[in-house]
């Protein structure tokens, strides 16, 4: 056996062995949440790539239940932090405070509830920008600064955002630099009849189900750089680069509806999360390659937030999912 067969079987043993570990995973929170299948595997394929979320969803919907399930099955540090309007950065990413020690009154930082490795920022829409802004170094940096001090943050470090889509009063509307920062943005719908009725099932029982660690902190590192094994062929890199530049108005690979219908599109780091996504989804599939299929899958997360509709297109009740569907059709997979 060659060299590069050995790898390839040594490669596809790994990935075997995190597909066991992903299902696992997934019964785990199961204990917990009915359906909503693909928001977890959404969230797992950003955590494996060390990207962030923003969950978007009425009231409801479990979105905090689902984060925390997630945490308690990987057996990673879990903070909450509730947005609201007063919350100061100090608040989230810590503060010096004065102490004595030997005698001596020092300074000594004291670690805010960021200095976690899976952060729940519940509605963080409800918190003014100067705070938003200290979230967001945390999120690319994976630092903060506090007295011109830096400090770094645990990894893994994943930050699952909540935003509620309805209620808008007293809210502080994300700018698109922090958007931009998120992996994906998942929309959460209602679940199905039979979902629902299950959901009424559980309700009132004496003993409520809890997730058991499968997966420690360990082991997200080493499935993280596993992530990073997986091939993607040049024709696909080639499809997600003309994908992505088929959102920008006037750009040569957009179709004539985006010049018409599109403010601005989305940007290279948009390509980079589609690439790392389709990863992702291929390695907890147990598989060698990224296959077109994901980069379809991933459009609508990764691009949705990353498109501006104008004002034409919002006259004509047309969102940035309708305008990716069209994009998706209108842009040919280049063949092998």
């Amino acid at each position: 056996m060659t060299a590069l067969a050995q790898n390839r079987e040594q490669l596809l043993n790994l990935l075997s062995s995190l597909r066991a570990d992903v299902n696992a995973l997934q019964d785990e929170v199961a204990k917990v949440i009915i359906g909503q299948e693909q928001v977890l595997r959404l969230m797992l394929a950003a955590c494996f790539s060390r990207g962030h979320c923003l969950l978007v969803g009425v009231p409801g919907l479990a979105k905090t239940s689902m984060v925390k399930a997630v945490a308690g099955s990987l057996d990673l540090p879990f903070k909450r932090i509730q947005f609201t309007p007063d919350l100061m950065p100090s608040d989230i990413t810590g503060t010096e405070v004065l102490t004595e020690e030997d005698g001596k009154r020092v300074f000594k930082f004291v670690p805010g509830p960021l200095f976690a490795s899976v952060i729940l920022a519940d509605e963080i829409n409800r918190t003014p920008p100067k705070t938003q802004a200290a979230l967001l170094e945390g999120m690319q940096e994976r630092q903060v600064t506090v007295a011109n001090q830096t400090h770094y943050l645990p990894d893994p470090f994943l930050v699952i955002a909540t935003q509620n889509p309805i209620e808008q009063e007293g809210t502080y509307e994300l700018p698109e630099a922090q958007l931009d920062r998120f992996m994906f943005q998942i929309e959460i719908n209602y679940p199905a009849l039979q979902e629902e009725e299950q959901i009424l099932a559980r309700t009132g029982m004496p003993t409520q189900a809890t997730p058991t660690p499968v997966m420690s902190s360990a082991r997200v590192w080493e499935i993280q750089q596993l992530v990073t094994q997986v091939h993607c062929s040049n024709y696909l890199i080639s499809y997600i680069a003309r994908l992505v530049r088929a959102t920008r108005p006037g750009d040569p690979f957009a179709p004539k509806f985006i010049g018409e219908l599109v403010e601005w599109g989305a940007g290279p780091r948009a390509g980079q999360f589609l690439l790392l996504g389709g990863k992702a989804l291929a390695a907890m599939d147990g598989r060698p390659t990224v296959s077109p299929a994901d980069i379809q899958m991933l459009a609508a997360p990764v691009l949705r937030h990353r498109i501006a509709p104008n004002f034409q297109a919002q006259a004509e009740g047309i969102n940035s999912v309708e305008l990716i569907k069209r994009v998706l059709e209108a842009t040919p997979i280049p063949k092998g």
